[in-house]
């Protein structure tokens, strides 16, 4: 049975966006996998990115979301504000990405709110 909704996994399938769903103990999400990274901005052109679904997802927001590799920017070769923290998720050490979500609408926003807002964490990051 996929975590997503149907609309979640016809989006990214139509975006051509590789996606894992992930259970890790009580724990759900999806790895999107490969996904380019704003060109020239950091030390590496893709990342794995990890979305942590909550247990009344879609109803309710993910948060924050997570990275590998651990994403620095290659101006001034440091990481990005609030991604300092680092969790272990499905046997690896992901940075995470402090970008908390308060407009989320249930019944309106899906997987493509959160891909959005985490292209442009990943393109306004400074």
């Amino acid at each position: 049975m996929s975590l997503l909704p149907r609309p979640d996994r016809r989006y990214l399938d139509e975006r051509g966006i590789t996606v894992r769903e992930v259970v890790d103990g009580v724990k759900k999400g999806v790895i999107l996998t490969g996904i380019p990274l704003p060109e020239g901005k950091y030390q590496v052109p893709l990342a794995d990115i990890l979305i942590l679904l909550p247990p009344s997802y879609p109803e309710v927001a993910p948060d924050m979301f997570y990275a590998v590799p651990h994403l620095r920017l290659v101006a001034g070769q440091c990481e990005p504000r609030c991604t300092e923290a680092r969790e272990t998720h499905v046997d690896q050490v992901w940075q995470r990405w402090s970008r908390h979500n308060n407009e989320w609408r249930p019944g309106i926003d899906g997987i493509w709110t959160m891909v959005k807002r985490v292209e442009r964490a990943l393109e306004v990051a400074a």
